[in-house]
């Protein structure tokens, strides 16, 4: 008989079963994987799988929450179960072969009556009696993009601000001095009303009620090239009801440049209102970041040529687009593969591997993968407008061109004509242009005017202008 439980001490998910001992154990979830240490052997054996895992050389933290294969090699674990069991930062419960990982919170509150009951006393708390930034980045999936480059501004300049960190689970690490606050907890509910400030990157939702004393800084996260928002194909007048809704909750906007500022305002209706062009603060690190502490962190020695892939997502698929084999790549060009899916494909694929690939799209900080690598990989993904600040080759492998800019989104400008590198519709071409020494001469000329456009603000301190105009306008004190 296999049996399961919880060593609470050591902070590990103990499987035990009799007869001879198995030659692996491990626990494999969708963005982490974790192996079981064995002992024992002969009439009894024990697998211990730990709850935490470092990642990218950061500190111990709980796993991800998601669904989790256990894998023991030549055993059954369908007779196998555990009831919801809370630790310090996972609730953990087992079915058979199948262990579910979950965020820590008591489970009385996630029924929808315990939601109700907390979204009721949110809605009657009096609002922004704390001197506090509330941040959140990609609904808490992530640390990371425009906030997490303004909350390390602020912990500068005004260091008696309390920083609460909107996150989906204990795994998703907050900055030093940040308080994590799990979506959903009755702690999360409590921040978002008590700060004086919201600091988000994508939308706040149906739930955010505003408070009297509060203001909300939208960062958003990318300079658009496909149509967003009121601009996007086809008349939905519900869409056009929540985007005009969403809008009117923010009370400054920021924008990377003029040319997304005068986009935005109207795509979000955003009328009457400041937009701050001030660069992006997600940038500031493309300018003062050191490359070789990143490649360290990833495992990648200095003097190895690096390819980031890093792909947008489709409206018609939840997963990450595969159109190109990276592990083949890889062995074609000599190089390392990044692969960097987007924030909304976080919950739905598994990481890809192969010799010489690392998937980072778990990964803190796009901005730090960007200066890590030598030359991006993209199709119509905002990225661009960031990598550029870099100045290093980009290749736009773009095959289903026709299809994206004439009938799923829709683009602002044509991309063919003013690409700062070449589009490719197959990884063979892809390959091609990545092995032409002369492409970078035959580019240079848009190269110049794409950063004049995009990036005359991304000069290392938009950071410091945003934070130094949030305590002008006393959204917090210092």
């Amino acid at each position: 008989m296999t049996t399961a439980r919880i060593d609470e001490a050591a902070e590990t998910l103990i499987i035990a079963g009799a007869g001879p001992r198995p030659a692996s154990a491990d626990l494999i979830g969708p963005r982490a994987r974790v192996e079981g240490r064995i002992t024992g052997g002969g009439k009894t054996w024990k697998a211990s799988f730990p709850l935490r895992a470092a990642r990218w050389g950061g500190a111990d933290l709980p796993l991800p929450a998601g669904e989790y294969e256990i894998r023991i090699a030549d055993t059954a674990l369908d007779d196998v179960t555990l009831d919801a069991h809370v630790l310090d930062g996972v609730r953990i419960a087992v079915d058979g072969g199948t262990a579910l990982i979950a965020a820590p919170i008591d489970p009385v509150y996630e029924t929808a009556e315990g939601q109700s009951t907390l979204e009721g006393r949110y809605v009657a708390q009096a609002g922004g009696t704390e001197n506090a930034v509330f941040f959140e980045s990609f609904y808490g999936r992530s640390v990371g993009c425009n906030p997490q480059a303004i909350d390390r501004a602020l912990s500068v300049q005004a260091p008696g601000v309390t920083r609460y960190w909107s996150v989906v689970d204990l795994s998703v690490a907050v900055p030093e001095g940040a308080i994590a606050v799990v979506e959903g907890s009755p702690e999360w509910w409590r921040a978002r009303a008590a700060s004086r400030l919201l600091v988000v990157n994508d939308w706040l939702r149906r739930r955010f009620a505003r408070k009297e004393g509060q203001k909300v800084v939208q960062t958003w996260h990318g300079t658009p090239l496909k149509r967003l928002a009121l601009h996007r194909p086809g008349f939905d007048p519900r869409r056009m009801a929540a985007v005009v809704k969403e809008s009117r909750r923010w009370d400054v906007l920021l924008a990377q440049n003029t040319y997304s500022e005068r986009i935005l305002r109207k795509a979000y209706a955003f009328f009457g209102r400041p937009i701050w062009v001030e660069g992006y603060p997600r940038n500031d690190a493309l300018v003062h970041g050191d490359p070789s502490a990143i490649r360290a962190a990833l495992g990648i020695h200095d003097h190895e040529r690096v390819l980031l892939y890093a792909p947008t997502w489709r409206d018609d698929r939840a997963e990450m687009v595969d159109f190109i084999d990276p592990e083949t790549l890889a062995q074609q060009t000599d190089a390392v593969v990044l692969v960097r899916g987007h924030s909304r494909t976080i919950d739905t694929g598994r990481d890809r591997d192969g010799a010489r690939v690392i998937d980072v799209t778990g990964y803190p900080e796009t901005a730090q993968l960007l200066l890590a690598a030598d030359a991006l990989i993209t199709d119509y993904s905002s990225v661009m407008f960031d990598y550029s600040v870099t100045g290093k080759p980009m290749y736009f492998l773009v095959p289903d061109l026709d299809h994206y800019r004439g009938q799923l989104r829709g683009f602002y400008f044509d991309l063919e004509s003013r690409a700062p590198g070449p589009l490719v519709r197959t990884q063979d071409e892809l390959v091609a242009a990545l092995a032409d020494d002369g492409g970078a001469e035959r580019y240079a000329e848009r190269y110049v005017a794409w950063r004049a456009q995009f990036n005359v603000r991304d000069d290392g301190h938009a950071a410091e202008r945003v934070v130094a105009r949030i305590l002008d306008q006393g959204f917090v004190t210092r």
